[in-house]
């Protein structure tokens, strides 16, 4: 048994002083006075020194492992290895919950990824799901993003999700001249900042991708039934006009991925989808691909959920600065990265939130002289993960 004390508690409804969380076994089993803190004999006292206490992270949208993975083009480290080591990074930027979107490409275009050929993605996959039964410090579990041209891999997908190895399933289409890349001189630049690639380059590859076929609607369609079936958040990437966001309710969909636009997040709230954009973003000031600037959608209540996306440092850092540079509410800041995402995968009824009967997943977060913010104590499934002590001398 733990007892997480002198500290303020971020619950569900309220950021709250003067309570202390009782963990026991796997569970919060109270959230008590700091006075009764006392009545516990039995109990090992974890002092937050006034810091925050909070929900583990959930973080439903990051490419992290496939650069941890393959550091270089030409370098695959051993998937095992990746997988242990990057939960050590997560956990130390209060990632408990990790959904490892790994991209399901016909053809990458931009960059040499080996990471994203066909047997290989399924390798990290059977990687993933391995770590369920195999000791582990955080939760993994596989966001899988589809693109809509990979018509031969279908079937493959369909398998996993049948196998129970995916956990959250998103489409995606990264044809230019819609989407993220409506703009076809910043998909030009994109691509020649990657590769060594000419006007006329660019241009043969701009009308092969957009003459490249597609899964018809009814396959994608179907795709998603089995999804939804299987307990499979659904989610589209992108979305830019009003008609796709109507076409994806159509198949079940849930979540709006990075909307490209202010007017396309407020049209994905008023239809009921829960909408993601990226921490990096805030932190960067704006789209590092010219499209909605996160702190905005966030400011105008459009947004609902913040993802690392290839950077999992910036969801604490993020936090704060949206609250203490843009005003915003920090419980409601705290709620992007833990209860919001949890309900949108489904998860909420055991994670997200420091309430009674669910998961114990908390981190303690303290502050520096100078408002850096300090993981201090990460707790998953109430055991108590990592304890980090900062120092003077």
């Amino acid at each position: 048994m733990y007892i997480i004390h002198n500290g303020q508690v971020i619950t569900e409804e309220a950021i709250i002083d003067g309570y202390a969380v009782v963990v026991e076994g796997e569970v919060i089993q109270a959230i008590i006075p700091e006075e009764e803190v006392v009545t516990y004999s039995n109990a090992q006292l974890i002092d937050a020194k006034g810091g925050y206490i909070s929900p583990g992270f959930i973080d439903i949208h990051s490419d992290y492992i496939e650069t941890i993975a393959s550091p270089r083009p030409t370098s695959m480290m051993d998937f095992n290895i990746s997988l242990r080591e990057a939960e050590k990074i997560l956990i130390s930027h209060g990632i408990t919950t990790m959904f490892h979107s790994l991209s399901f490409y016909r053809e990458d275009v931009f960059t040499h990824k080996p990471m994203r050929y066909p047997e290989n993605v399924q390798r990290m996959v059977d990687a993933i799901d391995a770590t369920h039964n195999e000791l582990h410090l955080i939760r993994h579990r596989l966001h899988a993003r589809f693109e809509i041209d990979n018509i031969n891999e279908v079937e493959r997908l369909v398998k996993n999700m049948e196998d129970n190895k995916v956990h959250l399933l998103s489409f995606m289409d990264h044809t230019p001249g819609q989407g993220q890349y409506r703009n076809l001189e910043i998909y030009r630049q994109t691509l020649q900042g990657y590769r060594d690639l000419t006007d006329d380059d660019v241009q043969t590859i701009i009308v092969k991708r957009q003459n490249s076929e597609m899964m018809t609607i009814e396959k994608i369609k179907e795709v998603a039934d089995i999804a939804l079936a299987k307990g499979i958040a659904v989610a589209s990437h992108d979305d830019d006009d009003s008609e796709k966001l109507e076409l994806v309710k159509v198949f079940g969909t849930t979540i709006s991925e990075f909307p490209i636009t202010l007017d396309i997040a407020k049209k994905a709230k008023e239809m009921g989808l829960q909408t993601i954009v990226g921490a990096p973003n805030v932190l960067l000031g704006g789209s590092h691909s010219g499209n909605l600037s996160a702190a905005e959608a966030i400011d105008q209540n459009c947004a609902d959920i913040l993802c690392s996306d290839y950077y999992p440092a910036a969801l604490l850092h993020a936090i704060f600065d949206l609250s203490e540079k843009h005003g915003n509410d920090l419980h409601q800041m705290f709620m992007m990265v833990t209860l919001n995402p949890a309900k949108a995968v489904r998860m909420d009824d055991e994670l997200g939130s420091i309430k009674v009967g669910k998961k114990a997943d908390i981190l303690i977060i303290e502050r520096m002289d100078d408002g850096y913010p300090m993981l201090t104590s990460t707790m998953v499934n109430g055991s108590l993960i990592t304890t980090t002590n900062y120092r003077i001398k």
